[in-house]
């Protein structure tokens, strides 16, 4: 039993030194980032997901929750794509933005 916990704790310590798992956490800080530069401008919470293939950003999704007043669509979609390339220092191939209305 003693030996297990030592390989698991050794694991976890290799583990947390590994490249995707570095990766990964520098997404969600990105992500965070993202999404508290988003509702400072647009005054509205949102959540950014991301998806990371090989080394390159492949697409972040950024749900707003609701749709911000006054604001045209296409101001939302430059300002999230502006704040996206600016936290992730590269831009991925899509930025998909959706709406969650609630009923």
């Amino acid at each position: 039993m003693r030996c297990r916990i030592l390989a698991v704790i050794s694991i976890a310590l290799a583990l947390t030194a590994c490249g995707p798992v570095d990766t990964l956490k520098e997404g969600f800080a990105h992500s965070q980032a993202v999404s508290e530069s988003l509702e400072k401008t647009l005054g509205v919470k949102s959540f950014v997901g991301f998806n990371w293939s090989n080394g390159s950003l492949d697409s972040v999704s950024v749900t707003f929750q609701g749709i911000p007043a006054n604001v045209p669509l296409a101001d939302i979609a430059e300002k999230s794509k502006q704040a996206v390339a600016s936290e992730f220092k590269q831009l991925p191939s899509q930025v998909v933005i959706s709406f969650a209305l609630k009923t």
